[in-house]
């Protein structure tokens, strides 16, 4: 894939690969790139295969594509859990190890480039909607930048948690849904009144 600009080009080859996976650069992938690469360094992981690794984001913005692109986490294979809190924190679990650690992100966002006015210009014309695009990109391109520059520990407080290791993602047969014939995972359905095996919206509308 070609990347837009030589700056990226220039990027570390993971954070190139989650451009990739998630299809621009921003400021919301460079925290999701950062959190798992220190929690890679942390826990002593790898990208998971199977269900080794699990992540719990507390959003469901731009990072959780880099968590899913460098540790293997996904809805799909049940690793991946979104509480959608509207925080900008992550906690990563090593299942082999019992081992985690929460990353929340510190205080308000400082820019510390050298061309501090000209970011604020951006970042109160983005803000107030009267941004062009071409200063909306160049705003992401000067906070993803700045992101990446600076120390982790700058941008994120961690800390070790005890947890107890996440349920394994569920498996179980389907069977039609008696009243629209659907196959349904048979632990998602409710009896009606009669007995009748439901999936969810059925059983919903009465």
């Amino acid at each position: 894939m070609k990347h837009l600009t030589p700056e990226m080009d220039a990027a570390p080859p993971e954070l190139l690969s989650c451009v990739d996976f998630h299809g621009h650069m921003c400021p919301g992938l460079v925290y999701g790139y950062r959190v798992a690469q220190e929690a890679r360094r942390l826990l002593g992981i790898d990208r998971s295969h199977d269900e080794e690794v699990v992540a719990v984001s507390e959003n469901k913005s731009c990072a959780v594509d880099a968590l899913q692109a460098l540790l293997g986490t996904s809805m799909g294979k049940g690793n991946l859990i979104i509480n959608d809190y509207g925080k900008n924190v992550y906690t990563i679990f090593n299942r082999s190890t019992r081992k985690g650690f929460r990353f929340s992100r510190n205080t308000h966002y400082n820019y510390l480039g050298n061309d501090k006015d000209e970011f604020q210009r951006l970042e109160e014309a983005v803000s107030q909607g009267v941004a062009t695009g071409e200063e909306k990109q160049l705003q992401k391109k000067m906070k993803s930048h700045d992101l990446m520059t600076k120390p982790f520990d700058e941008v994120f407080a961690t800390r070790a948690v005890d947890m107890s290791a996440p349920p394994y993602a569920e498996l179980a047969r389907s069977e039609p849904c008696a009243k629209c014939g659907e196959m349904t995972m048979a632990t998602k359905m409710t009896s009606d009144g009669a007995s009748r095996r439901l999936c969810v919206p059925c059983a919903a509308k009465g």
